[in-house]
């Protein structure tokens, strides 16, 4: 494992708060514009192998098998759904700012794919916007859902020769926001209304809360080490608490019942088999559902913002799949997307850490929340790369 160290004066931050290391900004903060930062996906045939090339840089991953994950996007034209989702989800920002009166630039720019992030810092820039507040699409806490982004940051900077002009922060993670749970909570009622109706029992019902499987070291590691939040760190405990807090909140208001059992599975696996990932599989999982007395199944998302492929292919085709050969009957719940009340709790993020609201008065539905507007030191460490230079957080 490689360690490097970087001092505090050569992060940029935006703000004198983030470059402290403060946990929470004391005081109102000023930007000029907001940056959308996405993952990014192919939109034709063609992008397809180059897009990959990207997602997997630095691995020497032959096309060859970059073509067997490719056939998934080709199955949909060679198109990902996400950048439109992006397109979407930028229009839907801009006007329920402009419904506040907020009247910032929303920038996007993407990981892996046009536009990059590097085109949308030195749009900003060219705009004469220097101080970005950023909005990443992923809720919760892993290398790659936070830190890499906060990479992707730092390395847009200094790629783009901006470094000490451009600075950029990051809001919270916002896997526990009341607008990001919301969406959730209604598919798996409406799942359940679904079952209920056809005459099956509440025992007979499971529900699996589905999010990105991602190796057990980089778990371990996710968040705060000082938290001790235990196997899965951060990113395990955050997906259980919202699990555990949608399904009390169903309970309480009737719409589910008691014996309605629920669990966190996982999906999309793509490392060596001789390396640990967070298990079970919910395909796996799925297949054993029968010898318990499971005759329906509700596949929550919970680890996605929006049908992109890794929904769209590993649960709509694969899991669902999976749940036909089993016999069961089985749904797939909506994910947030522009759904109003995420779109609405976003700005709310925005103007929060714009405002410095106080972490007590801040919204949250689980006991981990509000999670941090500065990352801590050694937050989500990459095992194998280590640290890197990173944006929005205290070194290393």
């Amino acid at each position: 494992m490689t360690e490097t160290t970087q001092s505090t004066s050569e992060v940029p931050h935006a703000n004198e708060a983030s470059a402290a290391g403060l946990p929470h900004v004391p005081k109102p903060q000023e930007y000029d514009a907001i940056l959308l930062a996405g993952f990014g996906g192919p939109e034709g045939q063609e992008d397809v192998i180059p897009f990959l090339r990207n997602v997997t840089r630095g691995r020497g991953i032959p096309d060859e098998r970059l073509e067997e994950v490719a056939t998934h996007y080709r199955h949909f034209g060679g198109v990902s759904p996400i950048n439109e989702h992006n397109r979407q989800l930028r229009e839907a920002l801009v006007e329920e700012m402009r419904a506040r009166g907020m009247t910032h630039p929303v920038y996007w720019g993407n990981r892996n794919w046009d536009p990059y992030l590097e085109d949308a810092v030195k749009e900003a820039a060219a705009n004469g916007h220097t101080r970005l507040l950023a909005f990443a699409t992923s809720a919760y806490s892993s290398y790659s859902s936070c830190r890499q982004y906060r990479e992707d940051f730092a390395r847009a900077i200094n790629d783009t020769g901006l470094s000490g002009v451009v600075r950029i922060d990051k809001i919270r993670q916002f896997f526990d926001v009341p607008g990001f749970v919301q969406p959730f909570a209604e598919g798996v009622a409406a799942a359940l209304q679904e079952f209920s109706a056809e005459g099956i029992a509440a025992h007979e019902i499971r529900v699996l809360f589905a999010t990105h499987s991602i190796p057990t070291a980089d778990a371990e590691r996710s968040g705060p080490r000082e938290l001790g939040l235990g196997e899965g760190g951060a990113y395990a405990a955050q997906h259980k608490a919202v699990g555990a807090q949608i399904m009390k909140q169903l309970t309480e208001d009737g719409t589910a019942d008691p014996e309605t059992n629920w669990e966190l599975v996982y999906q999309s696996r793509s490392g060596p088999p001789s390396q640990p990932w967070l298990e079970p599989d919910v395909c796996d999982r799925i297949a054993e559902l029968p010898a318990e007395g499971v005759k329906a199944v509700a596949v929550v998302p919970l680890g996605f913002l929006s049908d992109h492929m890794e929904v769209l292919w590993d649960l709509d085709n694969e899991a669902l799949e999976a749940a036909e050969e089993a016999g069961l009957k089985a749904t797939r719940t909506p994910t947030p997307g522009i759904h109003h009340a995420f779109v609405s709790s976003a700005v709310d993020l925005i103007q929060e850490r714009m405002a410095a609201v106080p972490p007590e008065d801040r919204p949250h539905v689980t006991e981990l929340g509000p999670w941090f507007d500065v990352c801590r030191p050694g937050c989500c460490e990459n095992v194998r790369l280590g640290f890197r230079p990173a944006a929005a957080g205290v070194a290393p």
